[in-house]
């Protein structure tokens, strides 16, 4: 790891926070939306660098779309799974556990968006509950922690969790970030002991890196993962298939090629979800199935993440590409084998 003269907790500390600091760093003006703005200065600086048109820019920085009623509150079914505050169990062995509602930026296309923003009942603490709720189920083999973004969370907080869920007798934790990719400072000495020692604790360890673009990819990540990919882990990644942003068979191409060279392998390339303020990221599924079959032709089959999409009412991922043609008929097979409609706005 890099010596480190900043902290990740001071990089928080000067991120921009407002329309206004925003005008003023890039020195134009921006829409104003309904949802709150967080960005690192780091990572402004390297939008900034980029253009205010590029792929990094419109992740990250407020647009007049975001304003648009279309779409859905909740549009994977958090609340139909959800038996207690912190918990959605979805599928019969695992299950998701939200620690923070907070993350280290606002992307403007989180499928979570609103749920964040209006501080869902679904985040607040209550691991008594938790606990309570997992004594009684003991199929459950995985806890996925995800959020907001679980390294939010101190290193002393983290080891809490892993120390309970150790007692509970859990034998595979997973974690979902955006943080090495955002703040790569964050992996510190302290983490790299913390994850060492969780690895004693259980038969598993997985965290996947949430990015979607190769620009996303910086050097000061590439020379954190050299030392990060010896932990004793599972490393992988997850990407949103995003219109304008990473819609493109090369662009996805050098994303996941650049991923594998690191050590981390390409897990989930989600179809955008119909999230209200975020709709104007959605694309159509046979666009993303044509995309998803091309590049079968470019990178091999270890580099090739499942391409999926979360049925709303909270029936769970899905695989989209349909071997037998790009046309999409409305329907998808649920985890249990069911025909259920997918509406389209």
């Amino acid at each position: 790891m890099l010596s480190q003269t900043i902290t990740w907790q001071d990089e928080l500390k000067t991120a921009l926070r407002s329309n206004e600091e925003l005008e003023a760093f890039f020195e134009t003006s921006f829409a104003k939306t309904d949802y709150p703005i967080f960005i690192p200065t780091q990572l402004a600086s390297r939008i900034k660098q980029r253009g205010i048109d590029s792929a990094l820019a419109k992740q990250f920085l407020p647009h007049a779309d975001e304003n648009n009623k279309g779409g859905m509150l909740d549009p994977i079914g958090d609340h139909a799974y959800s038996p207690t505050k912190q918990i959605v169990h979805r599928y019969h062995n695992r299950l998701l556990f939200f620690p923070t509602s907070v993350c280290p930026v606002q992307c403007r296309y989180c499928f979570r968006k609103n749920e964040l923003h209006h501080n869902d009942e679904l985040f607040k603490p209550d691991f008594e509950g938790v606990r309570t709720y997992l004594s009684a189920h003991p199929e459950v083999d995985e806890v996925i922690f995800s959020g907001g973004d679980p390294l939010m969370l101190s290193n002393e907080k983290l080891e809490k969790c892993f120390d309970e869920f150790s007692k509970l007798k859990v034998p595979m934790l997973r974690l979902h970030t955006r943080m090495p990719v955002i703040m790569p400072s964050r992996l510190d000495q302290d983490f790299v002991a913390l994850i060492k020692k969780a690895a004693t604790q259980f038969e598993l360890i997985t965290i996947v890196i949430h990015l979607n673009h190769v620009d996303e990819i910086t050097d000061e990540f590439k020379t954190v993962m050299k030392e990060l990919r010896l932990l004793p882990i599972q490393w992988l990644s997850q990407s949103v298939l995003l219109k304008g942003v990473n819609d493109n068979v090369m662009t996805l191409k050098d994303l996941f090629l650049g991923l594998v060279k690191m050590g981390i392998k390409p897990y989930y390339l989600h179809h955008p979800d119909q999230v209200r303020g975020g709709m104007h990221f959605w694309l159509d599924i046979e666009d993303g199935r044509k995309l998803f079959a091309a590049l079968r032709n470019y990178i091999p089959g270890h580099a090739l993440p499942e391409y999926v999409i979360d049925i709303p009412g909270g029936h769970g991922k899905t695989p989209l590409l349909n071997p037998e043609g790009f046309e999409f008929n409305g329907q998808l097979l649920n985890k249990h084998g069911e025909l259920v409609s997918y509406f389209l706005n």
